[in-house]
């Protein structure tokens, strides 16, 4: 026994811990304890002496941190056999580390308290409640229509549900006399700032103030641990809001002008439309804070998209788009330049200014947008990563996209849902969004009962782990806090973030819309309530901030800016619609003669160098593994390179390639078409071994080339084909090409294609060189997979099918010029070749609309010389009959015009016939703009034929309702075409 115990007294404190821990020998062990040789006084009792102070001592720093002990002592501490000394004080005694999830009885029984150790997992469940469900009890709605006692209330008995289950914890599971306990705060909540024990009753208030007053926070979806600590930490830190009295009357200038616009705008323009801001005027303090605090962060170009209400105030007083040009707007006046113009608070700006808040400068741009509201959301992003790609940002770090949205809108609109998921594609992201929803908790008329599914309209951001701030547009400094979070949120991890901003709307629909008609409960709390700007004014006076002299200064010299920018406007006599784009390009026009086209044909050497490094295997082919189909295929591409010919690939390749090498940006993307949908292109070669291990030849064509981006898309076709648009309107010196898996599926995509490539150089002067490569043949794969519905386009084109315009050189060039895009069906590889290059060659941009084939592109007649791509050659908008018939036109009995696949079918039924004499075929290439002078001289030459359209679509499909009338004026009547 002896032995044993001097074994024990020369134990290490862990092994004392750990035998502590058994229990079975503890007299014993404690006994032994007493008697170490380094005690001063071996008899004294062993919670008495030098052992109790060391043991009290790790005791009390296991309180604190229990991670700050030997885990044998933990684990001592956490077995219940361990009572507190009589001396310890009483706040401590009832204290347990949450992160431990135990308890002690503060009494020497040796029993756990089962009642502590439910007490504190009590408090660790209400706060992550709080943080969970407090954004259901915050006071988000400034109508007060939400809260569960309204009638009007969509959600009142959900909502009280919810509170219910918020504070199950809090009211039902502990009572009064629990209110002023110490407990320890984990390490999942910053209320206690430098606090690491509260009562229960200041954990509640806290967390009552943080998560249930005029912002709502939704994160606790979010599967990152760092990320929900970081919000938590810009929410839950104690005085985290208050603002400096700078700050605050910074707020409310800002206010006071978004104000006094709609105000100014309703004075003089009473009867106009303008869709205002009045009842979500704090959207303007708004995206100035977060333009503010991103300039701070180092963003030096923000690109915006928003729907039509606030406009006009966003452009004013966010852009500082001038005043009188504004006004302007509502004079009715005659454009100085050609187009068609759109309605004002349609219209797009692009702005280099001075941010006099951090002193740095500031590129703004908002981009046009048509009624259809979220149409513009993809159109931005694709614009804000080019932008972002030309400037070398990869991280996003310059620019920066601002969407705002209105709350229908945003619920119910799929274009929204599409576009969120690009915001985390390698090839798409713009590494971060701001959305700001600009909450009128309204749809036209129809109540958010009826316009979603959803508790809230923001749910659709919750997919992409997106955190969604709610907050009271009435409280302007919850407003300026919540946008400084979304910045400094986007700046740091590079994700998207959503503001709902939950406001009303004071007017109708627009200013002569009637809305007590169908909302009149709702518009009887709005007319009775003040103005955000009265309120907030009201607060700061009483706080002594500014003075009610103040308010009137600053409200009456704004009211003086707008009388002079009014006084301006009227001395205007033109509108011009240059002034409103939001894409200039900056020198693209300047010097050029708009006249003269580049060559598009090139050296011989130059396709062959092009043409066998598309051949090529990697370089390192000997540990690169590639599929032995696809060796193949680059067997068959060398063979076609000596022999001097090209198929579809080859010459697209080609295209691309010379681009490249000409330092042209080529960017295409779309579902599957790094392969290709019918597995022809095959630009990006996959290691067979190893996993992401790639090779596109078109990257290594050239030492000093441009980048070549081939990207495979999302299953989208709206926001994708949107996204490149975008893309295409940032520089004009890029070829940037969508192509649908088949051409059908263009059909998903209308909107952008009907309101913004169609028609965006109308409307808003806006050039884009988008091509759309769109598969199309009747080759009896069904009724979706073979139309491209190649007559829609046509019937968008904009030339006049009962107008020749005159002959000259220039004929071919100035049609292109005048139409809004151009609409072409190759039959040739080397003519894809050209069309695809004159693209970049024009000395203008306007959008190419391809049908591009199927079968044909491994049809073996399909093929082009070298010739035809080389020097001194060009697109040919008419291929005409170059046979037997063409030696003896005058015998010739049928000319028949076709375009695209159906060319190779006629041939060979003409051969099979034995017609090759008798029947002469002219190819069309470009149907739209029609080249008049050629179907006019082919049809010249052919005098005696009789004239035949040929096509593989149905009457009423097809070119032939755009082509007859126009083949009837370049006849001039004095022949008819069946």
């Amino acid at each position: 026994m002896h032995r044993a115990n001097s074994a024990l007294s020369m134990a290490s404190p862990k092994k004392i811990a750990s035998l502590l821990i058994n229990g079975s020998n503890r007299g014993k062990i404690l006994s032994a304890l007493a008697s170490r040789p380094y005690n001063s006084a071996a008899s004294e009792p062993f919670l008495n002496g030098t052992t109790s102070n060391y043991v009290e001592e790790m005791y009390n720093n296991w309180l604190r941190d229990p991670s700050s002990v030997h885990t044998s002592w933990d684990a001592y501490f956490r077995s219940n056999t361990y009572s507190a000394p009589p001396n310890l004080a009483p706040a401590m005694r009832n204290m347990v580390p949450l992160s431990s999830v135990s308890g002690f009885s503060g009494v020497s029984t040796g029993a756990p308290d089962e009642k502590i150790i439910d007490d504190h997992l009590a408090v660790q469940a209400i706060i992550r409640s709080y943080q969970s469900r407090g954004h259901l009890a915050a006071e988000l709605d400034p109508l007060g229509i939400l809260n569960p006692e309204s009638s009007i209330s969509k959600d009142g008995v959900a909502r009280r549900a919810n509170e219910a289950v918020l504070r199950q914890h809090s009211w039902f599971m502990m009572g009064e006399h629990d209110m002023e306990r110490q407990f320890k705060l984990p390490s999942t909540t910053f209320i206690g700032g430098n606090e690491t024990h509260l009562s229960l009753r200041e954990i509640l208030n806290r967390l009552e103030n943080v998560y249930c007053n005029k912002i709502g926070v939704e994160f606790m979806f979010i599967n990152s641990l760092e990320q929900c600590n970081w919000i938590r930490k810009r929410f839950e830190t104690p005085s985290v809001m208050n603002m400096t009295s700078e700050e605050k009357r910074l707020i409310l200038a800002r206010l006071t002008r978004a104000t006094g616009f709609e105000a100014f705008l309703a004075k003089k323009f009473s009867s106009e439309k303008r869709f205002g801001l009045e009842g979500c005027e704090m959207m303007i303090p708004a995206l100035k804070q977060l333009i503010d605090v991103s300039t701070e962060l180092g963003v030096e170009s923000v690109i915006m998209g928003m729907p039509h209400r606030g406009r006009l105030n966003t452009l004013a007083n966010v852009c500082r788009k001038p005043l009188h040009h504004i006004f302007t707007q509502f004079a009715g006046l005659e454009a100085a330049d050609d187009g068609s113009g759109d309605v004002k608070y349609h219209l797009g700006t692009y702005i280099e200014r001075l941010n006099r808040v951090t002193n740095k400068n500031i590129r703004l741009a908002v981009v046009a947008n048509p009624s259809h509201l979220e149409a513009v959301d993809p159109i931005v992003q694709g614009k804000t990563r080019a932008e972002q790609f030309y400037r070398g940002d990869n991280e996003g770090k310059k620019v920066m996209s601002i969407l705002i949205h209105g709350d229908a809108a945003f619920c119910g609109q799929g274009v929204v849902y599409e576009t969120m998921h690009l915001s985390d594609l390698p090839d798409y992201t713009t590494h971060g969004t701001i959305h700001v929803v600009a909450n009128n908790q309204i749809g036209f008329t129809t109540d958010p009962r009826f316009s979603r599914s959803s508790p809230y309209c923001t749910d659709v951001a919750r997919v992409v782990n997106a955190p969604i701030f709610h907050v009271n547009a009435d409280d302007p400094e919850a407003v300026m806090h919540v946008c400084k979070v979304a910045s400094e949120w986007r700046a740091t991890f590079h994700k998207d973030v959503v503001i709902d901003l939950v406001g009303y709307r004071r007017n109708g629909h627009n200013e002569i819309d009637e809305p007590m008609f169908t909302q009149p409960l709702m518009y009887q709390k709005i007319k009775k309530l003040k103005t955000t700007l009265d309120l907030y004014a009201d607060r700061l006076i009483a706080e002594g901030t500014v003075t009610v002299e103040e308010v009137k200064s600053v409200a009456e010299k704004y009211e003086k800016i707008c009388e002079e920018a009014f006084e301006l406007a009227k001395k205007e006599t033109h509108i011009k619609y240059k002034d409103w784009l939001d894409s200039p390009w900056s020198g693209f026009f300047e010097g050029k003669d708009p006249c003269k086209v580049s060559p598009t044909g090139l050296k011989e050497e130059t396709l062959v160098h092009i043409g066998n490094r598309f051949s090529s295997p990697p370089p390192n082919a000997a540990e690169f593994v590639i599929h032995k189909g696809l060796l193949r295929v680059l067997a068959a591409r060398a063979d076609m390179v000596e022999k001097r010919i090209a198929d579809w690939a080859m010459a697209e390749a080609m295209a691309f390639g010379s681009l490249l090498k000409e330092g042209i940006h080529v960017r295409l993307s779309g579902q599957d078409v790094e392969r290709g949908t019918f597995s022809h292109r095959h630009h990006v070669l996959h290691h067979q071994l190893v996993d992401k291990a790639t090779y596109t030849s078109l990257c290594h064509l050239y030492p000093d080339q441009a980048p070549y981006s081939v990207s495979n898309s999302s299953l989208s076709e709206y926001a994708v084909l949107g996204f490149e648009h975008g893309y295409s309107m940032t520089n004009p010196n890029a070829l940037v090409l969508w192509e649908a898996q088949f051409g059908d599926f263009a059909n998903t995509a209308q909107c952008i294609i009907d309101q913004f490539i169609s028609s965006g150089q109308a409307k808003w002067v806006r050039q884009s060189g988008l091509v759309m490569l769109l598969p199309h043949g009747m080759e009896g794969m069904g009724p979706e997979h073979s139309s491209c519905r190649f007559e829609r386009f046509l019937q968008m084109s904009s030339d006049d099918p009962d107008y020749f315009p005159p002959e000259s050189d220039e004929f071919a060039v100035r049609q292109l010029h005048d139409i809004n895009w151009i609409v072409a069906n190759c039959t040739t590889p080397a003519n894809y070749f050209h069309i695809l290059r004159r693209q970049i060659a024009l000395p203008f941009r306007k959008p190419l609309i391809v049908a591009t084939p199927k079968s044909l592109l491994r049809h073996p007649e399909a093929r082009s010389s070298f010739d035809e791509m080389s020097e001194n050659t060009e697109f040919q908008r008419i291929i005409p009959e170059c046979g037997s018939a063409s030696s003896n036109a005058s015998n010739v009995k049928k000319l028949i015009f076709c375009s695209g696949r159906v060319y190779y079918d006629l041939t060979k039924a003409r051969a099979e016939n034995k017609l090759e004499a008798d029947v002469a075929i002219a190819r069309v290439e470009q149907i739209s703009p029609f080249p008049f002078d050629l179907a006019k001289k082919e049809a010249e030459k052919y005098k005696n034929a009789e004239i035949i359209w040929a096509q593989e679509e149905h009457k009423n499909q097809g070119s032939w309702s755009y082509v007859q009338p126009r083949f009837l004026t370049a006849l001039n009547s004095e022949r008819d075409i069946s």
